[in-house]
């Protein structure tokens, strides 16, 4: 018997009637959150929600044998940890191409209709919110891990601080065996409002929008810290998701209906279109409620809708051919250029930089431009003392956009690029930038103390050497213990333990760190050469052509030109580089310190055109791990089951695909035939 909220509560006497009273709670707490968090539509107050959770808890208390051992509305914060662990992502967490108008947008949708050669394409838009991106991965129901992005292919186990979420379920009912949600975490503008008046009542630093505040406090150790920070949860995607559930699923917007079902919060604000111009009428209302949501968006994401559409057009570099995100204008602001200076970048590029007036520009303060090259500045007509134009590109990226020439008082300065490295004092030279039409200049001494920190900062983050940041870095360097990426692989424990600040346990992490990436992937070797315009995916095609390094160090113009992607600009580049003895020696160098990188292996094809058909349910083996396992082997998966089939592979309880595979005689193995593939 329950005596109202304010009135207390009295003891059961009946454990069954507690039991079912427990049980009753659970379901209304449950649905009242689900109406909050996924509906967007509170049926009672605050106060009486409070009420009956602890009522729940009070009972809990008494009647421990009732309690769950993994309750979905417990998020009760673990003990803080000492670091984050690394995830890798089963499915890559890709970036997107962004567009900034109409006719950017008119020209996306031109790329994707010549690709599918057709012009009757239907799209799905969707806010794209303002906040950390995360990935949540559940099997048979139950939340496995969520994970940040990181660089995609590896992020964050911040599971424990996910959990502390609102809004993002910890079990699924009537879930598919496997489902990996894509979705953001975001902060409220009231809740951001509250906590910045709380920093600043205890002198700390405020927040400079949701976006920081949300992203700062989703990374921090304590998942109490996270509680008390009040987050929310929107989904937008499902990377991966097994068969049970993914037959029926043929489009992005029906993905969102199953995200909803099955108990996402999913924005209202998304529509199904047939043409661009329905497109841009949504883009153009979200645009007029944008300042009115209760969190951030910076604009809208434009998808393909049809998911096998999406699968031929495919992905280039980081991001899918198939989806863009239409970014809402920056805002702009003015200030005042205090002087102009010049860094040095890793390939020797003398970039120049604006120092500014510090100014708020979308929610933080900026102090710094790029200016990019000597052309920027000659088109900008910008000189040191004017009053300037600036907004963020894509509200991220601080730029000068113009410059109010009616403001200026004749103390104005024109800027002159040096004509010695100001690091180095070696001599500038100028060079076509990107085989373009633009200058960049160039600080041509191999030996450059900013190139070297700049390559051996890029080296250790291609190779993953996380113990190694810009600091420690700079101080190796500073030392004169580093002096090229090479020489961290002679580095000894030794070496590290007698400098101030580097503990034992500290000199020995860095060292086993150092010496775990002596075998590193052939593209990865390549890419951490930081040879000019060779990124991941251009190292990924010269390591499949190549096979090995000393294949690639032999590389010649005809057969950097035969690969695809790789144009006269890059291959030229990249025989500059090889054919450079200061880099050679370098190459050398890595060589004798027992850096040697792994021959590529081309996945095997011993069932390279032969189609598989998976069903039932694997007792060891993930669908997705099933499948890119055959994928590996050349093998190709079918939906279902033909004359054509050459494997069906059965699990418990196969259904009508194993009745279909004795009636086509189609060859029928178990899971350990897969297994045995890996």
């Amino acid at each position: 018997m329950y005596l109202g909220a304010n009135f207390g509560r009295i003891t059961f006497v009946d454990k069954k009637e507690a039991q079912k009273r427990i049980a009753s709670l659970r379901e209304v707490i449950s649905d009242m959150r689900y109406r909050y968090h996924v509906l967007n539509d509170p049926e009672i107050t605050d106060e009486v929600y409070d009420s009956l959770t602890r009522e729940l808890r009070d009972l809990e208390n008494k009647y421990q044998e009732y309690k769950l051992d993994i309750d979905p509305l417990d998020r009760v914060a673990g003990a803080p940890l000492d670091k984050f662990e690394k995830i890798t992502h089963e499915k890559r967490m890709l970036s997107l191409n962004d567009v900034f108008s109409e006719d950017e947008l008119a020209k996306w949708e031109e790329r994707v209709e010549k690709i599918l050669m057709t012009d009757k394409v239907s799209y799905f838009s969707e806010l794209k919110f303002d906040g950390l991106a995360i990935s949540l991965r559940y099997e048979k129901g139950e939340l496995v891990y969520g994970a940040t992005r990181g660089d995609g292919f590896v992020g964050e186990n911040i599971t424990e601080n996910i959990k502390m979420v609102r809004g993002i379920p910890l079990s699924i009912k009537n879930a598919p065996e496997l489902i990996e949600v894509r979705g953001e975490v975001i902060m409220r503008k009231k809740v951001l409002d509250k906590i910045n008046k709380q920093q600043e009542k205890e002198n700390k630093t405020k927040f400079a929008n949701t976006r920081n505040a949300a992203a700062g406090s989703l990374r921090q150790l304590d998942p109490k810290v996270v509680k008390d920070r009040t987050l929310d949860f929107f989904a937008y995607d499902i990377a991966l998701l097994s068969e049970d559930y993914g037959k029926n699923i043929d489009t992005h917007s029906k993905e969102h209906e199953l995200l909803f079902e099955l108990g996402f919060p999913v924005s209202e604000y998304e529509r199904k279109t047939s043409s661009l111009k329905e497109v841009l009428s949504f883009i153009k209302e979200i645009g007029g409620v944008r300042e009115s949501l209760e969190f951030g968006t910076d604009g809208v994401v434009v998808s393909v809708d049809d998911l096998e559409l999406q699968k031929r057009l495919g992905i280039v570099g980081k991001a899918p051919r198939y989806m863009c995100a239409y970014k809402f204008p920056a805002e702009q602001v003015t200030t005042k250029v205090k002087d102009i200076i010049v860094q040095v970048g890793r390939t020797g590029v003398l970039t120049p930089l604006a120092i500014l007036e510090p100014t708020l520009v979308s929610g933080s303060t900026v102090s710094k431009a790029t200016l990019h090259n000597a052309d920027q500045i000659k088109r900008l007509d910008i000189k040191i003392g004017d009053t300037v134009v600036l907004q963020k590109a894509g509200d991220v990226i601080p730029e000068v956009v113009s410059v109010v020439t009616a403001l200026r008082n004749g103390k104005e300065k024109d800027f002159v690029f040096p004509k010695m490295c100001p690091v180095c004092d070696g001599e500038v030279e100028k060079r076509e930038s990107n085989g373009k039409n633009t200058v960049a200049y160039y600080c041509t001494n191999k030996k450059c103390d900013a190139k070297n920190l700049r390559r051996i900062e890029h080296f250790v983050k291609v190779l993953d050497i996380y113990t190694v940041g810009p600091k420690i870095i700079e101080r190796l360097n500073d030392e004169g213990l580093i002096s090229d990426p090479a020489d961290l692989f002679a580095l000894t424990e030794a070496d590290l333990a007698d400098l101030e600040r580097f503990g034992e346990k500290s000199a020995s992490n860095i060292i086993e760190n150092i010496k775990d990436k002596k075998k590193p992937p052939l593209n990865k070797f390549i890419s951490a050469l930081g040879i000019l315009h060779v990124g991941e995916e251009t190292a990924k095609d010269l390591s499949s052509r190549f096979h090995t390094l000393e294949n690639f160090l032999k590389a010649d113009k005809d057969s950097l030109e035969e690969i695809e992607n790789i144009g006269p600009n890059v291959a030229e580049s990249i025989l500059e580089y090889l054919e450079d003895q200061h880099h050679r020696k370098f190459i050398e160098k890595l060589l004798s310190l027992g850096v040697v990188p792994k021959k590529y292996e081309k996945p095997k094809g011993e069932f390279s055109g032969k189609t598989f058909v998976l069903t039932g349910t694997l007792e060891s083996l993930s669908r997705e791990e099933a499948k890119r396992i055959i994928e590996s082997h050349g093998g190709k998966i079918s939906s279902s089951v033909s004359k054509n089939t050459d494997f069906v592979v059965a699990g418990e309880n196969p259904g009508s695909k194993y009745k279909d595979a004795v009636t086509y005689k189609v060859k029928i193995v178990g899971e350990d035939f897969i297994k045995n593939l890996a």
